[in-house]
């Protein structure tokens, strides 16, 4: 592997640079400025590893502006608004979530009442291992590591509805992956009241109609409830297992037992709390027939039948045995994914018949989803998915630029422009080419 960048992955750099700088808010990133001009949980941890490859306080101030929306319980919201915007800058914005109505949310903060997959700690674990000031990072960490803990403790407390060790989503926005195919069959079995709330300004490439309407009425039926943990454990018609959201779960914990030993902690608890995760993974969302991870319904108890990207998501977790790894890797590899689109990694099985190549995420191409699963073909040693994946996400964003998606097929960029999770991802893929021992 090449230990120096080409002329045009230094022009690429410079490129990718220039759109975290234009869309740096003073505080945090905006995750694009004209479609989402407020903070996303997982954007900013994804943000904030490219940030530390060019402006390392930056990335350290990204995480800390994100985590001044955690609320008393430890739950961190998956949207934290910007105050200075107007309230109708995005829908749904904090009319929707009326998190100041709830006494453990922050004091002149508005945030959503959701959360999203907990890639935190494995960000601030990188941001530390490409740090210029080892003694200033560590500092970092440890005003971080509390707020950590606090995260990964109201999961476990709040959100393993099943008592099995993995968490469980409660609205579709949780998985990051919005309007996969996956939660097609228990988002179909939301009873709608007959109150419509889809605005008229959703844009076009956006899930619009009675999914929507559904995405609004389980976000308000949560509010209502106060977001309260027995109401989702017992009576919230929807609750999944993803494999997606638990690999980085497992992830992120087994960062915060490195996190841990950093600065003097005890990473005994977190190395546990990893093999619980490990151990639920294979038990309850391991499909052997398949071949491949599939999510769990819970008030179904069954598996969901749709197979897509985060199906890979458990190449995140070290452990994983050897033939399920060989068996992701081959299903990755087949006509159903990488083999039959000449920019992978779609987002859903393309043989599938909810297949939809421009439909966000129910098809398209994220360069998120590829940077994930590059990672984690790093901790099995699979430099063919790894070069496979980086040359890939380097294709499309020369040829399209810093999209939001990709059509899989022809590579045209699709959503939002100058996104900022596709540049700081580039940055961080470029550096950890330019220095692969510190990837």
């Amino acid at each position: 592997m090449s230990t120096r960048l080409t002329g045009d992955e230094t022009a690429l750099w410079q490129a990718a640079a220039r759109v975290l700088d234009a869309n740096w808010t003073g505080t945090a990133t905006s995750a694009s400025p004209g479609l989402y001009p407020h903070q996303w949980s997982w954007d900013s941890a994804f943000i904030s590893m490219g940030l530390a490859r060019h402006r390392p306080d930056r990335a350290e101030a990204e995480l800390l502006s994100l985590f001044r929306g955690q609320w008393a319980d430890g739950m961190l919201p998956h949207i934290v608004f910007n105050n200075t915007l107007a309230r109708h800058a995005f829908f749904p914005g904090p009319e929707l979530w009326r998190s100041e109505r709830q006494p453990g949310a922050p004091s002149g903060v508005h945030t959503s009442g959701l959360t999203h997959p907990p890639l935190h700690a494995l960000a601030a674990l990188r941001l530390h291992a490409c740090a210029p000031d080892a003694d200033g990072s560590r500092a970092f960490l440890a005003r971080l590591y509390p707020l950590l803990v606090a995260q990964h403790r109201h999961l476990a407390r709040a959100r393993d509805l099943a008592s099995s060790g993995l968490i469980a989503i409660c609205h579709p926005w949780e998985s990051g992956m919005d309007n996969s195919p996956a939660w097609d069959r228990p988002l179909g079995a939301v009873r709608l009241p007959p109150t419509a709330y889809a605005p008229a300004h959703i844009p076009r490439m956006l899930p619009t109609g009675e999914d929507y309407d559904r995405y609004v009425w389980l976000a308000t039926l949560m509010r209502e409830a106060g977001y309260h943990p027995s109401y989702l454990r017992e009576s919230h018609p929807f609750a999944v297992e993803d494999p997606l959201v638990n690999a980085t779960y497992l992830a992120s914990t087994h960062a915060l037992a490195e996190v841990a030993a950093i600065i003097g902690g005890d990473p005994t608890p977190h190395r546990e709390c990893a093999q619980r995760v490990h151990t639920a993974l294979l038990d309850r969302l391991w499909d052997a027939e398949a071949g491949c991870f599939r999510a769990r319904d819970l008030r179904e108890d069954r598996l969901l039948p749709i197979v897509t990207a985060a199906s890979f998501g458990p190449l995140l977790d070290p452990d994983l045995p050897a033939p399920i790894v060989r068996s992701l890797v081959d299903l990755l590899l087949s006509a159903r994914f990488a083999g039959a689109a000449g920019y992978p990694v779609p987002t859903c099985d393309i043989q599938a018949p909810v297949f939809d190549r421009g439909g966000y995420w129910r098809g398209p191409t994220w360069i998120s989803t590829n940077w994930l699963l590059w990672y984690g073909s790093l901790a099995h040693g699979l430099p063919v998915i790894g070069d496979l994946l980086y040359g890939s996400t380097m294709r499309l964003v020369r040829q399209s630029g810093f999209r939001e998606f990709f059509d899989p097929f022809d590579g045209t960029g699709r959503g939002s422009h100058d996104h900022s999770w596709s540049a700081a991802l580039v940055l961080d893929l470029l550096a950890a080419r330019r220095a692969p021992q510190a990837a």
